[in-house]
């Protein structure tokens, strides 16, 4: 693991949301960021300005984590991005973010919805990290996306959580195999947060946010900055014991 001073966070889907929030909640704690954004140019290029107003370096690089087959070269690209801005040849932390979500009960979803949540959440989780292991400093941590909903269930979710409950089981794999290169690897399991997922529903729909908030032990649904501020603490110099953990951060949603 390289000093503290000196690290380097990749993020995927980083232009936005909570993505966006881990940028800078990691920025703030003194690392640098390569972040990745799909089709958001210029609102990842603000996120980088963000980062540097900090006094951290930052680059945006574009990726698709539904298409496996561009991986390789995002690697590269990487490779690259680490050597020319760096001068280094590895980062410290992979935080597998990126995603969408749909809306369909089971009897609905289409097969092409059910493989959009597959490709973009387990098959790109699990192949980006494959073709970026050899770019990951030995000691260095992963941290994947999962989601409350693979604990608790609401109506129209399946196709995502399903995907996402494949993240957590993958999850404890990577640790397993990762551990001799001393790599910790956790799932970090946001609950309800007020972002566009969905379109937005939960931020902008009053009556859909007060139910979920009403269903929470802390009394409100989560902003992108509580699920950013949880990343950092994960990333931090003192948690690097724990492996192999889905970690939920919910505010208490659904006990």
């Amino acid at each position: 693991m390289t000093k503290k001073s000196d690290r380097i966070a990749l993020i995927t889907g980083a232009s936005r949301g909570i993505g966006r929030s881990n940028a800078l909640k990691l920025a703030e704690n003194g690392v640098d960021v390569i972040i990745t954004y799909l089709s958001s140019a210029d609102a990842a290029a603000a996120v980088v300005s963000e980062i540097e107003a900090l006094g951290r370096r930052a680059v945006a690089l574009h990726l698709d984590v539904g298409n496996a087959g561009t991986f390789a070269k995002f690697a590269n690209d990487v490779k690259t991005t680490l050597q020319q801005k760096w001068q280094r040849d590895r980062f410290d932390y992979l935080i597998n973010n990126a995603g969408g979500g749909t809306y369909a009960t089971v009897a609905d979803t289409t097969e092409q919805e059910f493989d959009l949540m597959i490709n973009t959440h387990l098959k790109g989780t699990f192949f980006l990290t494959q073709k970026l292991l050899p770019l990951i400093e030995d000691g260095g941590r992963i941290l994947n996306t999962s989601s409350g909903l693979t604990r608790f269930t609401v109506s129209g979710y399946a196709a995502y959580a399903a995907a996402k409950a494949g993240v957590d089981v993958l999850t404890r794999y990577m640790a397993r195999e990762l551990g001799s290169r001393r790599i910790s690897v956790n799932a970090i399991a946001p609950g309800a947060t007020e972002t566009d997922f969905g379109g937005g529903a939960l931020r902008d729909d009053s009556a859909l946010n007060a139910q979920f908030a009403g269903m929470t032990a802390l009394g409100r649904n989560a902003r992108p900055d509580d699920i950013g501020s949880v990343v950092a603490a994960l990333l931090g110099e003192g948690t690097g014991w724990i492996t192999g953990q889905r970690i939920e951060a919910s505010g208490g949603l659904l006990l």
